[in-house]
């Protein structure tokens, strides 16, 4: 009788998560709705002065948004972009009104002498997403962007950005090929994140190793999992 209540109850949580789950919805705006909806922005707010990259809306109970990630786009060699900063916005969109909710500023990092040590900073999309990951009915905004250092992805850094019920939440990494240049500094309000979305943030992060994005220190998840804050070789 008590297996069968408990199957009765794990049954009843997955149908409401499933239910919570078709209730939010994402898709990347194409160049039309983005225009749509981000010029009557720039003309209200006056905020964004870079060319949008990439743009996105999300709907969960709590509204609809609209987000743009936008690029210095500073100067184009070999028909590649170098960014020397980088915008993000999200809005909230109600009743004909944008609201601002948040916002992401970043740019190359120069040394102390003011030497360039980053060559281009842009937004990993591979690895931006907009879904309700715990099944509360709100979606998880997850916004990835890096740099190039002066070996490329070896020595550049990145920034996992997760917006939990909107506050932010900060993963900040440093690439490097030595023990003792590899560094990272995980938000302590990580580790209060729902258990799903921690294990899925660190399933990104384990992609982004695989595909040669990111060199995190030596037993990075083991650390993770002890709720360590800085972690280095």
């Amino acid at each position: 009788m008590k297996k069968l209540y408990a199957l009765l109850c794990m049954t009843l949580f997955v149908l409401q998560a499933s239910a919570q789950s078709d209730s939010t919805h994402s898709h990347t705006l194409n160049k039309t709705e983005t225009d749509d909806f981000f010029t009557a922005v720039f003309k209200k707010k006056n905020l964004i002065n870079f060319p949008i990259f990439r743009a996105y809306t999300y709907s969960d109970k709590s509204g609809t948004y609209y987000v743009a990630l936008s690029e210095s786009s500073d100067k184009i060699k070999a028909k590649d972009t170098i960014n020397n900063s980088i915008k993000a916005f999200n809005f909230k969109a109600d009743k004909g009104v944008a609201t601002k909710k948040w916002e992401i500023n970043d740019f190359k990092l120069p040394d102390a002498k003011g030497a360039t040590v980053e060559s281009s900073i842009w937004f990993w999309t591979k690895y931006c997403e907009f879904t309700d990951l715990d099944g509360d009915g709100l979606i998880e905004p997850i916004i990835v962007y890096g740099t190039f250092g002066n070996n490329g992805y070896d020595d550049g850094r990145l920034k996992i950005l997760i917006y939990y019920k909107g506050q932010k939440t900060a993963i900040r990494h440093q690439n490097g090929v030595l023990d003792g240049e590899r560094k990272t500094q995980v938000d302590l309000t990580f580790y209060s994140l729902p258990t799903q979305v921690q294990a899925h943030v660190k399933e990104l992060m384990e992609k982004m190793v695989k595909n040669n994005h990111a060199i995190f220190p030596s037993k990075y998840l083991d650390k993770m999992a002890k709720k360590t804050t800085q972690i280095v070789d």
